[in-house]
């Protein structure tokens, strides 16, 4: 086995780096799966409890409109936290239920076109905002769907320039998972969002691990000395961390998809 890669000499995605060509690459790897489905995949449950691939997709759209228009964001967001009561008291989740609502009338074989239209202003419209408000820190809620031993807040330029392209990769995976079909893993696009994943997970627990992920994402990182050896498929290990499934030790600390 190799020693791995020091997480300290890694580089995180970030607008300066490459932040808007993983985001794209993110959408089209979702796009060629969106392209391959028909009839009852769209009705499929999902990994997120209550939500079909349509709600799915909905959602996505929703997301992605926000991201390219501040006043669509703003109405949003104002509408969430209006309505976070209804929702366990998490603003998120209710900007989720009102992306899902605002999309429900599309026929599913116009919501791939949909989002395939937003997504290049929704990106460059993340990247925009980034480089004005990227200092800014924004609170995470605890309460309805939110994971236990996610983080508490999060700078707007990693919401913007990492979480939003985790948030597409994830639900693509989901979406695979739902109708039964592989996402090529092969891609540069997966091992780059799983390590940025793993850099962040190291700092957030903040211990020695000899991490070893399987699969054509992954690869084996390794922070501090003496570490335990914690070895998993690596979209496994991400599935754990956005709280999709279960963990156990350092496993218990969430990032943010």
């Amino acid at each position: 086995m190799s020693e791995g890669r020091d997480v300290a000499q890694l580089v995180q995605i970030a607008r300066r780096t490459d932040a808007r060509s993983v985001a794209l690459a993110a959408y089209r790897q979702l796009d060629d799966l969106l392209r391959t489905l028909s009839g009852r995949d769209w009705s499929a449950p999902t990994a997120c409890p209550g939500w079909s691939v349509s709600d799915m997709v909905g959602h996505l759209i929703g997301a992605a409109r926000g991201n390219a228009s501040l006043l669509e964001f703003a109405r949003q967001q104002v509408w969430g936290f209006r309505h976070r009561r209804d929702f366990g008291g998490n603003p998120l989740d209710a900007v989720n239920a009102r992306q899902i609502a605002d999309h429900a009338g599309l026929s599913d074989s116009h919501r791939a076109e949909v989002l395939r239209a937003v997504v290049p202003d929704a990106v460059r419209g993340r990247m925009r905002l980034s480089a004005w408000l990227g200092a800014v820190s924004v609170p995470i809620s605890s309460s309805g769907s939110a994971a236990v031993g996610m983080p508490s807040t999060l700078s707007l330029a990693r919401l913007l320039d990492v979480v939003y392209t985790r948030d597409v990769w994830m639900h693509t995976i989901d979406i695979a998972e739902a109708v039964g079909r592989d996402v090529p893993m092969a891609a540069a696009v997966n091992g780059r969002i799983v390590e940025d994943v793993v850099v962040d997970w190291i700092r957030r627990h903040g211990q020695p691990v000899d991490l070893v992920l399987a699969g054509p994402a992954g690869g084996h990182y390794r922070s501090g000395p003496h570490a335990d050896v914690i070895e998993l498929d690596a979209i496994e290990f991400c599935r754990i961390l956005s709280g999709r499934v279960p963990g156990e030790g350092l496993l218990k600390v969430k990032v943010l998809f």
